[in-house]
């Protein structure tokens, strides 16, 4: 999920910003990006989807202009529109380490800090790194019908979790597709917690409120509450559990992935699920915000300088390595659980008795097969990006790419999207279109890297 990450906005105001940054986001050659120029002049506030890679094209981008000139702090020049932007409890944390902030879903957010995207995504996955995600929505849904209210809304078998458990999952509308996938976590039979993604924070809420007012209406016994007093931060990778165990008593080898689990750490009553968006070890802390700044610090510190704040920049390739769906790109309100290979997060009880929005439509699927396909791909020249058509060797058009970018890691470009149902057999040859000239593909079964998640053996 960021986790996390759907629906990503940039906020720019054209009349004051900062030529520097503007001129490093316009030589992007997405047509997202390109969109911005027709933004110009206006007096609101403009804002628009980074899409396909986008994140991490945009940080790399800075970093080449801003190398060549001054170095005075981006945050403090950058967005005109600063004041219009939520800040994160770590906000004066980022911008003190370094971090170059961007507007993110309404969000001021770091997409990188003094360390280049590539190294920071390479770090991550040899040491570690520390997201702030808490620009992302936690909240908690209380009642002794929570957990059948929660079924009717999302694909998951909610009932079947054991307590202290977790599962990614989707909520679908009456058509099957998907308004967002979260990571949910039956706390008790009467407490469900689940975080879903900023940019789809509004229409999720209003959704899931919607919803819970029809069905107290008819007697049902749900409650919410939405976890503004907390932040979330995301600890990555293979020293992620040798170092948040220097700061809690609980013996974290004991929490399995998906687990969740309240505990003490660093002082502080905390959530703490063995999750993430890197396809690395893991966790995700949800802590009271006036305590997220020491907590910061103290994994820093514990680590010896060898876990990084790390960015959204170096986030998204992280995700795409491990072959996880941004929502916006490769999740959106027409695409189904089953096209977006999300077959697995439908709960066995669920395929058999559906009870959610759309199940006819994905059950059909599931009986049938769908149309289309998410499938992975590797690709010669330069990166395919959102939107790059997909051929078959005879030239024919079979699908489109959704997101694509430059592994760091395996140093060779990945992508993924969708394809016609029969020609998303792996090692199946394509051509892919970048700027409208064709280049060698294939397709390739993912995770691109190795998941590593914590399991019993």
């Amino acid at each position: 999920m960021d986790q996390n990450a759907n629906n990503i906005k940039n906020v720019y105001n054209s009349k004051t910003l900062n030529k520097k940054v503007f001129k490093a986001t316009t030589t992007l050659q997405s047509s997202r990006i390109r969109n911005l120029r027709k933004l110009q002049g206006q007096n609101k506030v403009s804002t628009f989807r980074m899409r396909g890679g986008s994140l991490w094209q945009l940080g790399q981008s800075i970093t080449r202009r801003l190398a060549q000139s001054d170095k005075k702090p981006l945050s403090r020049r950058c967005f005109a529109s600063e004041a219009d932007l939520k800040k994160t409890a770590l906000y004066d944390f980022h911008v003190a380490h370094g971090g170059k902030m961007v507007p993110f879903a309404g969000w001021s957010m770091p997409i990188q800090y003094k360390d280049s995207i590539i190294d920071s995504t390479v770090n991550c996955r040899v040491n570690g790194s520390l997201f702030d995600v808490a620009h992302m929505c936690g909240l908690s849904l209380k009642g002794k019908d929570c957990v059948p209210f929660l079924e009717t809304l999302v694909v998951a078998d909610v009932a079947g979790l054991a307590p202290g458990t977790g599962s990614l999952t989707v909520f679908t509308n009456e058509k099957g597709g998907a308004i967002d996938d979260s990571v949910i976590t039956k706390v008790t039979d009467e407490h469900i917690y689940l975080v879903v993604n900023a940019g789809c924070r509004d229409k999720d809420l209003a959704h899931i409120e919607e919803h819970m007012k029809a069905f107290k209406s008819k007697g049902g016994d749900v409650s919410w509450h939405i976890h503004d007093e907390r932040s979330l931060l995301a600890l990555q990778g293979p020293l992620a559990a040798p170092v948040l165990q220097h700061l809690t008593k609980e013996d974290l080898s004991k929490l399995y992935f998906g687990q969740f689990q309240i505990l003490d750490i660093n002082g502080s009553t905390c959530f703490l699920t063995r999750t993430g968006y890197t396809g690395e070890d893991g966790f995700e802390i949800s802590v009271p915000s006036e305590h997220a700044v020491d907590l910061a610090k103290a994994i820093l510190e514990k680590s010896e300088g060898k876990v990084r704040l790390t960015g959204l920049g170096a986030r998204d390739s992280l995700r795409l390595e491990a072959g996880l769906c941004l929502y916006g790109n490769d999740m959106e309100q027409h695409i189904s659980p089953v096209e977006a290979g999300l077959t697995w997060a439908i709960g066995k009880r669920r395929r058999a008795e559906g009870g959610f929005l759309g199940a006819d439509v994905i059950l059909k699927q599931l009986q049938d097969g769908p149309t289309i396909r998410r499938v992975g791909f590797f690709s010669s020249g330069p990166p395919a990006r959102s939107h790059s058509e997909v051929h078959d060797e005879s030239g024919n058009k079979i699908g489109e790419i959704t997101s694509g970018g430059f592994s760091p890691n395996l140093k060779k470009n990945i992508a993924m999207g969708y394809v016609k149902s029969g020609q998303h057999k792996n090692g199946t040859k394509v051509k892919i279109l970048v700027r409208g000239k064709p280049y060698e593909g294939n397709i390739t079964k993912m995770p691109f890297v190795a998941t590593k998640y914590y399991k019993p053996s």
